[in-house]
């Protein structure tokens, strides 16, 4: 696969997600329906059903922005395969620290759309136990973000496939994720800046290549 062709997937998919998940989370709590962190079992159970479809369907949005990060980590993995060299270690390293972010961002959501599913079956209990299971998805998506964050920070570092003042960056976003109070703004703000930010310096990269190696045409 060419790099113009990847840069080009890199940047679909990302923006891809992005717009998924913003969109899931509108749909999930937008409009005022979002209830309050200490609410009640009873009160959860009222809102599923009240909202059982913008719940769904927010969800299963924000599920499907999360099956194309995955298709964004593995490009991106192909891309800093060619600049680590003869070793892939930092690269899958990067991988797998995103597929797992992958799978906590969808426990944030799966729950609750299992929730809204089987609204009319389900006790006040059992919605209270998986909205709590999102919180606990949260926690991992957050923790595991540190990861792929931090594996790109120090290929940049090493390798110069991106600037260093990026790597610099990189370095400073795992540290908020690995901070609890703070790690959440690092997840939902932080996070996707890195993947518009990276995609865009990769893009540039390539376009700089890319008139450097033209031929040069002389006029005579």
């Amino acid at each position: 696969m060419t790099r113009a062709r990847t840069t080009g997937l890199l940047a679909l998919t990302a923006g891809l997600s992005i717009v998924l998940w913003v969109v899931g989370i509108y749909l999930r709590d937008g409009s005022g329906r979002q209830i309050p962190d200490k609410a009640s079992d009873q009160q959860v159970l009222a809102w599923v059903r009240a909202d059982q479809n913008h719940i769904a369907i927010g969800g299963w949005l924000f599920m499907i922005g999360c099956a194309t990060f995955i298709a964004f980590a593995a490009i991106l993995r192909d891309r800093m395969v060619r600049y680590e060299g003869g070793t892939t270690t930092l690269s899958s390293v990067l991988f797998g620290g995103a597929l797992i972010t992958a799978l906590g961002a969808m426990g944030t959501m799966a729950p609750l759309v299992a929730a809204a599913i089987n609204s009319d079956s389900i006790t006040a209990s059992t919605a209270g136990a998986f909205r709590q299971l999102n919180d606990a998805f949260f926690l991992m998506a957050e923790m595991s973000a540190v990861v792929p964050v931090a594996a790109l920070g120090v290929i940049a570092w090493r390798t110069g496939a991106l600037p260093r003042a990026w790597a610099v960056f990189c370095g400073v976003l795992a540290v908020v994720l690995l901070i609890g109070p703070i790690g959440w703004a690092g997840l939902m703000f932080g996070f996707p800046v890195w993947m518009l930010g990276t995609t865009g310096l990769l893009a540039r990269r390539h376009s700089v290549a890319a008139t450097y190696a033209a031929p040069s045409i002389s006029v005579t």
